[in-house]
């Protein structure tokens, strides 16, 4: 079955940066294309980048220049790079790919 585990969250200061990585299993990894969406607490879940098996990526307005999505297709591994974080950043961050498989997320705690 379709997997999806993610890692590398937790609490950093304004300013700060964190790397989430998800690792992947039962899906062509390589052809699939892969994200993250976040959900804040009392809020939407959002879209926040994405990344096409071409490795053509997308992202929301709010993280343009400060988060980048990348892929590792040998080891079934999408990562995100949280850079110049902000408070509002606070949530918690899925992997997702296609439209119906999501991990369990990952807890992200930006402290101002």
């Amino acid at each position: 079955q379709v997997q999806l585990v993610e890692s590398g969250g937790g609490l950093v200061q304004a300013g700060g940066s964190l790397r989430l990585s998800c690792a992947a299993s039962g899906i062509s990894f390589s052809s699939s294309t892969m994200g993250w969406s976040r959900q804040a607490p009392g809020k939407q879940r959002e879209l926040v980048a994405r990344i096409t098996s071409g490795s053509r990526t997308i992202y929301a307005d709010s993280v343009k220049g400060r988060f980048t999505i990348s892929r590792d297709n040998a080891k079934n591994t999408v990562y995100l790079q949280m850079n110049a974080m902000k408070p509002e950043d606070t949530a918690v961050y899925y992997c997702t790919t296609g439209a119906q498989y999501w991990g369990q997320g990952t807890q992200v705690t930006v402290s101002s």
